[in-house]
Parts: structure tokens; C-alpha cells; sequence
């Protein structure tokens, strides 16, 4: 399915000026990608860094630490689902400010989250990244 739509306007001198507009699941789609790509960065860094770092399976969920390599691997399919919503639904074009407003849009909300979360685990303990 094709996810963009273009009107045709007349303009006050009988020209047609073209107007282009997306249907909305593309930007739901870019926000949620924002959401994935920015989830990726503290995961994969941290595993690659050889970091044990908080995932959805460790135990508990969310707070506990999980090995680096359950990281690298958590972050890494994050980038795959952020790029393939991002990439693969509509026609996402880094220059149209609407997506990338969309996209930054989801991307900022889950930093703000993330830095939230991980904030209040750090203070219990610091104990998401080893002392060097």
C-alpha cells in the first residue's frame, strides 16, 4: 500500500499547486522508530562495552542486570525493528520536516524514559556500570 496522498489545490490564479501529505500509520510508524533506534544506544553500547546493563529479561524485568551478550543482541534487534519502521513503511525522507520531526519526536520520548528509568536503578546502587 502506498502511504502517501497528494491534493491538488487551485490557487487564487487558476494554477494548481500540489500539496503533499502523508496518511498518519507512516508517522505513528517514524515515531515508534525514533522510540526502537534510541532504546538500541545505551543496550548495545553497554554490551559491547562488556557492561552487564538492564533488559526486559533479566530478573526482575527492567531492573535487573543482564549479561552483555543478551545486550548487544537486545539492542541489535531494536535497530532492526527501528530501521525496518523507519525505512520500510512509507517513504521516509530525512529532509521532510514532518517525518523528521516525527521521528525525533519518538526518539526524545524514549530518552526521556529511559534517562528516568535507568536514573532511579543508578541511584539505588550504581550498579549498571562497573567502577574503572
Amino acid at each position: 500500500m502506498h502511504w502517501q496522498v497528494w491534493l491538488a489545490a487551485a490557487s487564487g490564479d487558476g494554477n494548481f499547486v500540489v500539496f503533499h501529505t502523508r496518511i498518519w500509520p507512516a508517522y505513528v510508524a517514524y515515531l515508534f522508530g525514533g522510540m526502537f533506534l534510541v532504546n538500541a544506544v545505551p543496550r548495545f553500547v553497554c554490551g559491547v562495552s562488556g557492561w552487564p546493563f538492564p533488559s526486559p529479561f533479566a530478573k526482575p524485568p527492567g531492573t535487573g542486570l543482564s549479561s552483555p551478550t543478551v545486550n548487544v543482541l537486545w539492542g541489535a534487534l531494536n535497530l532492526v525493528i527501528g530501521y525496518l519502521l523507519m525505512c520500510r513503511v512509507g517513504e521516509f525522507q530525512i529532509r521532510d520536516t514532518w517525518d523528521a520531526a516525527a521521528l525525533g519526536a519518538g526518539g526524545l520520548m524514549m530518552a526521556v524514559m529511559l534517562a528516568r528509568t535507568f536514573g532511579a536503578n543508578g541511584r539505588e546502587g550504581r550498579e549498571t556500570q562497573p567502577s574503572r
